[in-house]
């Protein structure tokens, strides 16, 4: 089994409905994102053109933790506090383990999928959202998506897939070729992220 998502860019209207679902069912801290909505060409702000007026475009990219078959992350943790789950092919981390050495985030190449809590989490309300069984959050901890390992782990699917309004979000399983995202990849032009860095990413964007 191995879990991983496509990402239909024709359907992708950047409302991201993803990326605030995801902070409200994981309980993040303020300024963490997990899932950033980039643009195609742009910089690393939200909502920037690719190219000048009048001849510029806009295509949204979500960007989340790659939860890669080959994780530099992994390779350079010397706590073994980022690890890959073998059963699922999740990328997961430890934070219980984690000593703060940010390792893992100099190692990874996608900018800004992991983000470090330098001091104990704040939150903008004083009582917990999110589901029950959501991560706790530590000072000093690397964290990142956990492509919602708690509803995956009692047969649900990541929340930024059931909130997306467009159903751009498509997650499955990649090595059962019957599953809807294994359908879509075979049936569509596709590009990941940095493929020449041989991390093998499990995100794939349909074009």
């Amino acid at each position: 089994m191995h879990y991983g998502f496509a990402i239909d860019q024709e359907r992708c209207i950047g409302c991201h409905t993803c990326a605030v679902a995801c902070k409200i069912e994981n309980n993040l801290p303020n300024e963490i994102w997990w899932n950033r909505i980039l643009t195609d060409g742009g910089s690393n702000e939200m909502d920037i053109p690719k190219g000048s007026f009048p001849d510029n475009s806009i295509d949204y990219l979500p960007v989340n933790c790659q939860h890669c078959e080959n994780p530099a992350c992994v390779k350079v943790c010397p706590v073994g506090a980022t690890y890959k789950d073998e059963a699922t092919g999740i990328v997961r981390q430890d934070y219980d383990k984690c000593i703060g050495c940010r390792m893992c985030m100099a190692a990874c190449p996608y900018t800004g999928v992991r983000s470090f809590n330098w001091q104990e989490p704040e939150y903008m309300l004083d009582y917990t959202l999110g589901a029950k069984d959501s991560p706790a959050h530590q000072r000093h901890t690397v964290e990142k998506c956990t492509m919602c390992w708690h509803r995956v782990a009692s047969d649900g699917e990541p929340e930024c897939v059931k909130a997306c309004p467009g159903r751009a979000r498509i997650w499955g399983d990649l090595d059962d070729p019957e599953s809807d995202v294994s359908k879509a990849i075979a049936s569509r032009e596709y590009k990941q992220l940095l493929p020449e860095e041989g991390t093998k990413p499990s995100v794939y964007y349909l074009v």
